[in-house]
C-alpha cells in the first residue's frame, strides 16, 4: 500500500510514529508532509530508514492509498493546521489512519468526506467494546514473555522491541510482537491501544493480545509504554507490567537524559532504582527481572562515544546493554534467549 505521512514541524525528532513506520512498516511511503523541510528527503535527516521526498502538503503528494498522521503529541490532540491536508486526502479518495486520542470518525467534516468518497477513517487508538479485566493468566502461556520497560516515555521501547523481534527471527527463533501503542499497531495491523483503554481493563487488554498470539510463538516481545516514574503515564506502565506477567524485562533508556519529557522538574532516578522499582512492583503478581538494557545513543555523533555510553549503561545496570539500532543486538538477545 502506498501512503503519505503527515509530520508537520516535528520531523524527525518529535515524529516517532512517522519514523517508526519508515523503519519497520511494509508501507511504500510516497512522501512525508513537513512544511518546515519541503524539497528535502527523509534520508537527509534519518539515513537508516526508507527514503522519501519531504513535501509541504497533501497537494504535493502523488497518488496514494492513505494518509497517516505520523505525529503523537502529548495529549494526542488534533492540530487544526493539519485539517486541509486531511480533507484533501479524503477528497482524493484516500483512507486516513490516525493514532491520536482525537477520533477522526467523530469529526463531522471528516466523516462526511469519508462517506462521500468511500474512504476509511481508521482511529487506531479506539479500543473495541468488549474488553474485560485481567484474568491473571498470561503467566500460564507456553511462550516466553519479554517486556520492554523504560526510564521515560519516548526513549525507544517500541524500537527496541521490534529490533529484538527481528534479531530473534534472524537467528531462526519463532518470535512474535505484541504492540500496545498506536505506532506498533499501525506497523503490525492489530493489537489493543493500551493508553486509551478504561483503567480497569488495561491489564486485561494486554493479556488478551498475548493470549491471542501465544500459541503461535515461542517468544513474545511486548511493547512497553511510558515509565513507572512518569507523572502522567505511570498507570499504563503498571497495567502492562501486571497484565503481561513477563518472564524477563529489558530496560530502555536514552543516553544523556536527565529529566522526564514534558516534566523537566522531575529528575530521572538512578538506573539501579529503576531495577528495584520494576522488579518490586512486578513481584507480587509475577516475579520477573531486568536481564538487559537497550540504550538510544542517537544524540551522540561519534561511534566511540556512543560505545562508551553503552558500556557505562551496562555497568550501571549490571547487565548486557546495547544500542539495538546503531550496533548489534547479540549480547542482549543472548541474555534473553
Amino acid at each position: 500500500m502506498q501512503v503519505a505521512i503527515l509530520a508537520h514541524e516535528k520531523f524527525p525528532g518529535r515524529a516517532k510514529t512517522a519514523v517508526g513506520i519508515l523503519r519497520y512498516a511494509d508501507y511504500d511511503v510516497a512522501a512525508v508532509l513537513d512544511r518546515d523541510h519541503p524539497g528535502e528527503r527523509v534520508n537527509d535527516h534519518v539515513p537508516d530508514v526508507q527514503d522519501a521526498p519531504i513535501v509541504a502538503g497533501m497537494d504535493d503528494v502523488p497518488e496514494v492509498d492513505a494518509l497517516i498522521i505520523g505525529i503523537a503529541p502529548i495529549g494526542g490532540g488534533f492540530d487544526e493546521s493539519w485539517r486541509s491536508d486531511v480533507t484533501t486526502a479524503l477528497s482524493r479518495g484516500c483512507d486516513v489512519i490516525s493514532g491520536l486520542h482525537y477520533f477522526l470518525e467523530d469529526d463531522e467534516e471528516f466523516a462526511r468526506l469519508a462517506a462521500a468518497n468511500d474512504c476509511e477513517l481508521w482511529d487506531v487508538r479506539k479500543p473495541h467494546d468488549d474488553l474485560t479485566v485481567s484474568q491473571g493468566i498470561a503467566k500460564d502461556v507456553d511462550a516466553e514473555i519479554i517486556l520492554t520497560v523504560g526510564t521515560d516515555c519516548s526513549v525507544g521501547k517500541m524500537t527496541a522491541t521490534l529490533e529484538l523481534v527481528q534479531a530473534a527471527r534472524d537467528r531462526g527463533v519463532n518470535a512474535g510482537f505484541v504492540p500496545t501503542g498506536q505506532t506498533g499497531i499501525m506497523i503490525d495491523g492489530g493489537g489493543n491501544p493500551i493508553d486509551r483503554v478504561v483503567s480497569d481493563f488495561t491489564a486485561g487488554a494486554v493479556e488478551e493480545t498475548i493470549l491471542e498470539r501465544a500459541d503461535e510463538y515461542d517468544y513474545l516481545f511486548v511493547e512497553g509504554q511510558g515509565s513507572i516514574v512518569h507523572p502522567a503515564y505511570s498507570a499504563v506502565t503498571c497495567g502492562i507490567l501486571h497484565g503481561s506477567m513477563p518472564d524477563k524485562l529489558v530496560l530502555c533508556h536514552e543516553a544523556g537524559k536527565e529529566a522526564i519529557h514534558g516534566y523537566e522538574s522531575v529528575s530521572l532516578p538512578p538506573i539501579s532504582e529503576y531495577v528495584s522499582l520494576y522488579e518490586g512492583l512486578a513481584r507480587p503478581v509475577h516475579e520477573t527481572e531486568i536481564v538487559a538494557g537497550a540504550i538510544n545513543t542517537s544524540g551522540i555523533a561519534d561511534d566511540g562515544d556512543a560505545r562508551a555510553a553503552v558500556a557505562e549503561y551496562g555497568s550501571e545496570l549490571d547487565a548486557p546493554a546495547a544500542d539495538l539500532v546503531r550496533f548489534d543486538a547479540d549480547a542482549v538477545l543472548e541474555e534473553i534467549l
